[in-house]
């Protein structure tokens, strides 16, 4: 795994859980103490995709929702109980392709 992909694996970890925090205590019903650990997770995501050495900022975003989509449908499945279905795996596989297209794709310097 190269250093970019851990990166990008760690910061959808802490983006989803950050966000799941906030849908926890507003939809589920859950104590406002999940606010703390999920605003501490969307720092370190903030500082996690800050770390992407990618020349533009915006190139570094769009390839993360690639693999956020993708995280998105493993959190899914590992933490909702629901299995994603093979329409699911297409769309995510069609999104990393996308995501390493924008990443890897040779640039005039």
């Amino acid at each position: 795994m190269t250093r970019t992909a851990l990166i990008f694996a760690l910061t959808a970890l802490a983006e989803i859980a950050g966000c799941f925090a906030v849908w926890a205590w507003w939809r589920l019903g859950a104590s406002v103490l999940w606010l703390v650990p999920g605003a501490l997770c969307l720092g370190l995501f903030a500082w996690l995709l800050a770390l992407v050495e990618v020349g533009a900022a915006g190139r570094t975003y769009a390839a993360y929702g690639g693999v956020y989509i993708a995280a998105s449908l493993a959190w899914l499945w590992a933490a909702e109980g629901v299995r994603p279905d093979r329409w699911d795996m297409a769309g995510a596989a069609v999104c990393l392709l996308g995501a390493a297209i924008i990443l890897y794709a040779p640039r005039a310097a």
